[in-house]
């Protein structure tokens, strides 16, 4: 369910982003993108589908904090698990080695690193699709893996990665390009609510 987020009605009547899809009540599923969430909250389409709730001016922004938030502590959990690397020189090597799930760069990484690396993936990942990251910013990569100067990281393959893959996988979609010209519809779905942008 990479591709939607799950919101539910607060008992204060706020609406709250529900990340691990668990917590009670009616929810609806929206598109896990940036200007989906900002165009849904801007038509009150929280509202109508959960038959109330309120949400403030900054409530995309406050999504977006969450999911990034998530990504960069599964992204941790995954460095002490072993299954990430940091640095240049190791993140290349893993991608020479086929080992690269995804891979993160800093929003301050240089045109030529991002480039490289870029380069070698696709020689040796051919069409195979790799997540690649650029919306963590260098103190917030730095902080979560407990090292400074993160600029360039590699999530490896493997059991241990599979969670924040996921993250990941969310975080590049929820910040991916701007939808064309879309039509938001609300659709009825197994008790839900899902409202997505037909692109």
């Amino acid at each position: 369910m990479k591709e939607l987020l799950r919101f539910v009605l607060a008992p204060d009547g706020s609406v709250v982003l529900d990340l691990k899809h668990k917590l009670p009540g009616r929810g609806v599923w929206v598109s896990a993108e940036a200007p989906v969430i900002r165009k849904a909250a801007a038509k009150n389409v929280f509202r109508r589908a959960l038959d109330g709730g309120t949400v403030d001016e900054g409530f995309a922004d406050q999504v977006s904090g969450q999911v990034r938030r998530s990504a960069l502590s599964a992204l941790s959990m995954a460095r002490k698990a072993g299954a990430l690397v940091t640095g240049f020189d190791k993140v290349e090597a893993a991608i020479r080695e086929g080992r690269v799930a995804a891979l993160v760069h800093a929003a301050e990484a240089g045109r030529d690193g991002v480039a490289k690396l870029g380069a070698a993936l696709a020689r040796k990942m051919g069409d195979e699709a790799v997540p690649v990251v650029r919306d963590l910013t260098e103190p917030e990569l730095s902080l979560a893996f407990g090292r400074p100067n993160v600029i360039h990281a590699a999530l490896l393959a493997g059991r241990a990665s599979r969670h924040a893959l996921e993250e990941i996988e969310r975080l590049a979609r929820f910040f991916g390009n701007e939808p064309g010209d879309a039509t938001p519809h609300l659709d009825e779905t197994s008790g839900t609510d899902r409202w997505t942008e037909s692109i």
